[in-house]
């Protein structure tokens, strides 16, 4: 019996190291909060509705959560006189957007289930949704998520991928979080939906050698040398408002608007994989849910970890 010990003791510390993650399940709130999908999914058709951008936005809030310091709801705290948030955090100040979305689901939830479910999980929630009312897929979201009573502006500063990354960068970024190359290709494919300012693409249409010169120059028209920094442009250019994989044949054409999306197809290790994404979207849309779900679970706070936000604005 005695030689057994050390396995068991081994099996318990394992378990309790897997045990964030194991805490997360699509059924969390089977019983606590039974219509809680319904919910999301309804604020989300009509926010969609009023505004097709909203989805992009609102999946944006999600990488931009995860990204820094896990999916922990921390990009929805408001900036106060003794609280530094991460609203005004470089990638975020003036283009992170949808906060009122989150507000009104909250609502919404709390009147069914109150003091049950993170802003967190919500917004994974509404994140998801918003990619399949784009016409983008579906997949079951891993839940139990719990609200930080923290943020951190240097992180969002640091961690969060720069529109201006190389591929070694970007790569060693999304590795940082235990994300593949793969991840990192189907995840930019994101990109297929929503908007970006003139300051994050005013450089590439400028400077970058390897553009499309007719993209180039229709680009140019509403993004001068200097000036007009929040003059926004579709990321995609054919089908801005649905998810597909157009992204991917642009980047093909050399007609990526970020200079890290056409890193991703630039003679580098992922060119194959646009190339596949490009020809077939039932692949790229499997890889995209399953590196949505990967991204999820980027070190989320469980059981008795932060706490369940009334508002989603403040900590309670």
């Amino acid at each position: 019996m005695a030689s057994t010990i050390p396995i068991v003791t081994l099996l318990i510390v394992m378990l309790s190291c897997h045990a964030a993650n194991a805490q997360l399940s699509p059924n969390f709130y089977a019983s606590s909060c039974p219509n809680l999908q319904t919910i999301v999914r309804n604020a989300m058709s009509r926010a969609v509705n009023r505004e097709t951008r909203i989805g992009a936005s609102i999946l944006r809030l999600f990488f931009h959560d995860c990204f820094v310091n896990g999916c922990d709801g921390s990009i929805l705290l408001d900036d106060t006189a003794t609280f530094t948030g991460e609203k005004n955090a470089v990638p975020n100040r003036n283009s992170a957007r949808g906060f009122e979305v989150i507000d009104t689901i909250k609502t919404n939830v709390e009147a069914a289930c109150s003091a049950t479910v993170s802003c967190a999980d919500i917004l994974a929630l509404a994140a998801r949704d918003g990619v399949a009312l784009l016409g983008g897929p579906t997949w079951q979201v891993p839940l139990g998520r719990r609200d930080a009573r923290t943020a951190s502006q240097s992180a969002a500063n640091n961690q969060i991928p720069s529109p201006f990354a190389n591929l070694a960068t970007l790569t060693s970024s999304f590795a940082a979080k235990g994300l593949s190359t793969r991840d990192l290709t189907a995840l930019s494919g994101g990109h297929t939906i929503g908007l970006a300012r003139c300051t994050t693409f005013r450089g590439r249409i400028y400077n970058d050698t390897n553009i499309d010169a007719n993209f180039a120059a229709t680009r140019r028209a509403n993004c001068p040398a200097s000036g007009g920094d929040n003059n926004l442009a579709p990321l995609d250019i054919q089908t801005p408002t649905r998810f597909d994989n157009d992204y991917f044949r642009n980047l093909v054409a050399r007609r990526g608007l970020l200079h890290s999306d056409q890193e991703l197809f630039n003679g580098g290790s992922q060119d194959a994989l646009v190339r596949t994404y490009s020809n077939n979207p039932a692949t790229f849309s499997a890889d995209f849910a399953a590196a949505m779900v990967k991204m999820g679970n980027i070190s989320p706070l469980t059981g008795t970890q932060g706490e369940i936000r009334r508002n989603c604005r403040v900590v309670n």
